[in-house]
């Protein structure tokens, strides 16, 4: 199967290096207005570069990997060859973000954090399709199923409460992390420190399926007298918003673990 990848980020680097590693698939184009990235990426996997959508060569599919905000301008310049599929791997957005001249269109969302220069193992991140037609869905599957042994569907709506699920479970984790990193910084600690209690918490959730069941910490003992200790050690610190944050979770921690 002959793709062109869209894009020159992070997931497009990705899901590049994914592709070039699989038999069965080839990295034939990249894609990219950002000309320094997208020759780079394309010449590390063999593959052409062209900065222009327009002029992209035809492919069984093209893997639209940008902004959420770029989707539908870079579709609309795509001019895929009869029986093409074209495909964007957002969590965020339908599958009519798509504005391609082909019935052909596709979802190929990768539920997983991509970041540049860190290589990743897709074969086991969970990867959900959407598609609008029989070719397109024949496309898409063949592509997902070669890359990974989770492949599901998931129309839009399904789509987005996942993507909304991941910003909870990714996004927002990591800013805690960073957060309790500053506080350690105040005692000239690394963030390193805290590295067996993560994976430790992390692997717990992922083992049970339940977080609330695994639950610890004084909120949900409802441990009042160290939690005013914390908050007054929070006081302490120039963004009064880590004492806002520390309440509200506190608080949907002890109410969610009374109803469990």
């Amino acid at each position: 199967m002959e793709i062109t990848i869209v894009g020159s980020g992070n997931v497009a680097e990705a899901l590049a290096g994914a592709v070039a590693a699989c038999d069965g698939l080839h990295l034939q184009q990249v894609c990219a207005r950002n000309s320094r990235r997208g020759r780079t990426l394309a010449e590390r996997y063999g593959a052409d570069y062209t900065e222009h959508p327009q002029e992209a060569a035809p492919a069984d599919l093209y893997l639209i990997a940008v902004s959420d905000s770029a989707v539908e301008e870079v579709s609309a310049l795509l001019h895929p060859p009869f029986g093409a599929t074209v495909a964007h791997t957002s969590g965020g957005l339908g599958i009519d973000a798509l504005r391609c001249d082909t019935p052909h269109r596709a979802v190929c969302y990768p539920l997983q954090t991509f970041s540049r220069g860190r290589s990743l193992d897709l074969s086991t991140v969970p990867l959900f399709i959407e598609y609008a037609t029989e070719r397109a869905e024949t496309t898409v599957r063949t592509f997902a199923e070669t890359l990974s042994c989770r492949v599901f569907e998931a129309d839009s709506a399904r789509r987005n409460r996942l993507h909304a699920a991941a910003v909870f479970a990714c996004n927002f984790s990591n800013h805690l992390y960073a957060l309790a990193g500053r506080l350690l910084e105040k005692e000239g600690l690394d963030f390193g420190i805290l590295g067996p209690l993560v994976l430790e918490t992390a692997a717990k959730a992922v083992t049970t399926g339940t977080p609330a069941a695994v639950q610890t910490g004084p909120a949900v003992r409802g441990d009042a007298v160290t939690m005013r200790r914390h908050e007054a050690i929070l006081a302490g610190e120039n963004d009064e918003r880590y004492n806002e944050i520390y309440k509200l979770l506190s608080q949907s921690i002890w109410e969610t673990s009374k109803r469990t």
